[in-house]
């Protein structure tokens, strides 16, 4: 008989949690009567007080609240044990992210299994789990490998997005306006096929033309400003060509229906940029235009290309 229920609680022990374990042992033990709680504890080979705090459990009617401890019970958060953790993760893990933790450049290239060793070895006990666990509530995620390199890559490419990054907050700091800009996806302006669905009597979708050619009213051309401090963002909407005369223009309307008037005293603004299309680091017009715009503004303008191949990492992508 004891060998068939110790066979029996090593085949369920596996399966059960620390309270359903111990609950167990209890029921049986109560099941037993006098005596039970030792022999139960003998053959499951456990601490007799395991045994009889189950039974006492489930004596007083406890109910089921898919706790495994009691309030309170278990070691006290990492984090409370060592209040300059949050801190020392955030130091570790910024010099290789994208900007600081407002930055459309954010990423990170370490695994929690580096950066727990790293930790460690600077006095910051601390398990791969519980670096996951900051990393999540900071406002990572884990993420796989996407097909996104494309063109020529800097070998520092790093340095690159700190530059950037250094650059971003400097202007921050001293109150100047920093943007980001990008055009976007262009669409025929008329009754054509476009992206997207929306809820419609069954079997009547919206008809439009079989053929998609360029009709009176041209292409929308979405050009859009995002103000990084303000969290912001701004689209003028053309109809002629994707021109570096147009993304300049873009950027000069923003900042008289915006820009200016949130910041007044601005000396300089900072753009932050694709490496190709109307604002491409290559493009004469581009720069003839920004040329123009400064001395219209009366601002120093200053751009910042993002590496080739990272413009998909851009906030207002």
């Amino acid at each position: 008989m004891d060998e068939s229920v110790v066979a029996m609680l090593t085949e369920i022990r596996p399966h059960l949690d620390e309270r359903q374990w111990r609950l167990l042992l209890g029921a049986a033990a109560r099941a037993l009567g006098r005596g039970g709680i030792g022999r139960v504890a003998r053959l499951a080979v456990v601490h007799p007080d395991t045994v009889g705090r189950g039974a006492r459990e489930l004596e007083r009617g406890i109910e089921p609240d898919g706790r495994v401890r009691r309030a309170g019970a278990g070691r006290p958060a990492a984090t409370r044990t060592d209040p300059t953790l949050v801190t020392a993760v955030r130091a570790l893990v910024d010099p290789e992210t994208r900007g600081d933790p407002e930055s459309p450049l954010r990423w990170t290239t370490k695994s929690t299994a580096n950066l727990a060793d790293a930790l460690t070895a600077a006095g910051h006990r601390v398990s791969p789990d519980t670096v996951g666990r900051l990393l999540k509530a900071d406002g990572f995620s884990l993420q796989g490998n996407a097909k996104t390199v494309e063109g020529a890559q800097h070998p520092d490419r790093d340095g690159q997005f700190r530059h950037i990054n250094e650059l971003v907050s400097a202007f921050q700091g001293a109150g100047e306006p920093v943007i980001s800009v990008d055009s976007k996806k262009k669409e025929l302006v008329g009754n054509y096929k476009n992206g997207g669905k929306e809820y419609r009597p069954k079997g009547e979708p919206e008809p439009v033309d079989v053929h998609d050619f360029k009709g009176e009213l041209g292409r929308a051309v979405p050009y859009g400003v995002y103000d990084m401090t303000a969290n912001v963002g701004w689209v003028n909407v053309g109809t002629d060509a994707d021109t570096g005369a147009f993304a300049v223009e873009s950027i000069r309307r923003w900042w008289t229906t915006i820009g200016q008037a949130a910041y007044p005293g601005a000396t300089k603004l900072l753009i932050t940029a694709d490496a190709g299309g109307s604002n491409g680091s290559r493009l004469r017009l581009w720069k003839v235009e920004l040329a123009k715009l400064a001395s219209e503004l009366g601002v120093q303008i200053s751009v910042s290309h993002l590496p080739p191949g990272t413009s998909k990492w851009n906030k207002l992508a």
